[in-house]
């Protein structure tokens, strides 16, 4: 794919090895969003979809063909790129609230417990309850679809601490309170919207056009953006949904999907170990599955050691060193390209211009090649936004107009729990004074687990076709 040229020789990005992953990195204003567009839309020519999240809002323009100007034409020609031509890319536009684009789902027993105590900022032992509450429910086969559902089970369990201690383990009242406050914090930011149905079918984003070109889905972040653990957490739940829900194929001459991971620092940021790990190994595994990540950053050293040594295709754009600390991070960033001897790749790194970038794609054999400073080649593509007419009329022509739009709330695991609530404090309403105390509150407790019990038969249970069971970071699979 043309990416990118040095010394007027092309360097191209191979498809066959973009499923060993990438990063593209640089000080803001460089260039970095330019050269994010070029490799999208480089991947859509030859029938690869992609994912990648619009943080800036100009992504968009992806879709509509760039207008030539004497600017660019003077730009190509001294780069000796002759045979440019505009270009518009299919795209299908996200959005998880809904305003710009399709509406993006899923439920809360696909998202578990693991993404979802990082969403909600829970510390280890309110995690631990949290984990206890989702394994009462799949040991029920009981689905939480929307935050009431959770709500509800997380009452109707802090509720009856007694009744689940001897087969869950104790139940801290302080710890379901920590729960709910945190879920009444996102419900007040909006983040409900993100739970519920219909969820999102994932293989709805690895599609192309009847011309054989690779969709772009474009998830619009500008909003999103301002709730970092949502965008972050919401993009690695995609990842996870690939990474579960596609065949091992193993290296393929093409990648069945790349996933752009934007301001891909946000991932990062206090993450626990125990999420570190399994993310570590979610970019490891989901290479087999003919999916590629590239993420996002300001500087490489956003991206812990141990993922960053899984990313294959480098593009570097200028760093800033202003201080020691600024000094040390470029010093990094050099020091993780393969080194070329005709090249002081730290002090390019530092005097690259706009549209400039140190680039190290992987060869033929897999081997980082030596880096090489280069111009990126202008995206055929508009730069900047869609207006907001070009945007409604992109959505209300996709294929999968009407399919998200509308949000549907059918019988679950609130109105389970409520129903069964009631014939609880039925019952109790009928035990007999004094004398019999004793004996109808062995009836009433017999009641609670008989009730407990009727979950297994919800009817949301036939529809799951199989037991329970979580994948490596949480969300569910079927076995």
């Amino acid at each position: 794919m043309r990416v990118a040229k040095s010394n007027l020789k092309e360097i191209p990005l191979l498809p066959n090895m973009s499923n060993r992953h990438g990063l593209i990195s640089g000080a803001t204003g460089t260039g970095k969003t330019v050269t994010l567009q070029k490799i999208v839309e480089s991947f859509s020519n030859i029938g690869v979809p992609t994912f990648v999240a619009d943080v800036k809002g100009d992504l968009s323009g992806i879709a509509m063909a760039a207008v030539p100007s004497d600017k660019l034409n003077e730009r190509l020609a001294k780069i000796g790129v002759t045979d440019w031509t505009p270009c518009q890319n299919p795209v299908q536009l996200w959005d998880i609230f809904g305003d710009s684009g399709h509406p993006i789902r899923t439920t809360i027993s696909d998202m578990g417990p693991l993404l979802l105590s990082r969403l909600l900022d829970l510390n280890e032992v309110q995690s631990g309850l949290l984990q206890m509450i989702f394994k009462i429910a799949d040991d029920n086969e009981l689905l939480l679809l929307d935050m009431k559902d959770l709500r509800s089970m997380v009452q109707f369990v802090a509720d009856n601490a007694s009744e689940f201690k001897t087969s869950y383990g104790s139940i801290s009242s302080a710890s379901a309170g920590a729960i709910q406050r945190g879920l009444l914090a996102l419900e007040q930011e909006g983040a409900d919207k993100f739970f519920g149905e219909p969820m999102l079918d994932i293989f709805d984003l690895i599609k192309t056009d009847s011309a054989g070109r690779g969709i772009v889905n474009i998830l619009a972040a500008n909003k999103l953006y301002s709730m970092p653990k949502l965008y972050a957490m919401s993009l690695l739940w995609l990842l996870s949904e690939l990474y579960e829900n596609l065949p091992e194929v193993g290296d393929l001459d093409k990648p069945k999907m790349v996933f752009f991971f934007d301001e891909a620092h946000l991932l990062f940021n206090d993450t626990p170990a125990v999420l570190m790990d399994k993310i570590e190994m979610v970019v490891r595994l989901i290479r087999s599955k003919g999916v590629g990540v590239f993420f996002v950053t300001q500087n490489p050293s956003d991206v812990p050691d141990s993922v960053l040594g899984q990313l294959g295709n480098r593009v570097q754009h200028a760093l800033r060193a202003f201080t020691p600390k600024d000094l040390k991070s470029v010093k990094a960033a050099a020091q993780s390209m393969r080194a070329n001897p005709e090249l002081d790749t730290e002090k390019a790194i530092q005097e690259l211009g706009t549209g400039e970038a140190l680039v190290s794609f992987l060869d033929e054999k897999g081997s980082p090649a030596v880096v090489e400073l280069c111009s990126v080649i202008a995206p055929g593509s508009r730069l900047g936004a869609v207006t907001d007419a070009e945007r409604k009329d992109l959505i209300k022509k996709s294929t999968i107009y009407g399919k998200y739009e509308k949000s549907v709330d059918r019988k679950s695991a609130y109105e389970s729990i409520e129903k069964l609530r009631k014939e609880i404090e039925k019952k109790k309403e009928k035990e007999k004074p004094a004398a019999k105390k004793q004996s109808s509150r062995k009836e009433a407790d017999s009641g609670l687990i008989d009730g407990i019990s009727k979950l297994m038969r919800n009817p949301l249970a036939k529809e799951i076709g199989g037991k329970l069971v979580r994948g490596i970071l949480g969300s569910l699979t079927k076995r």
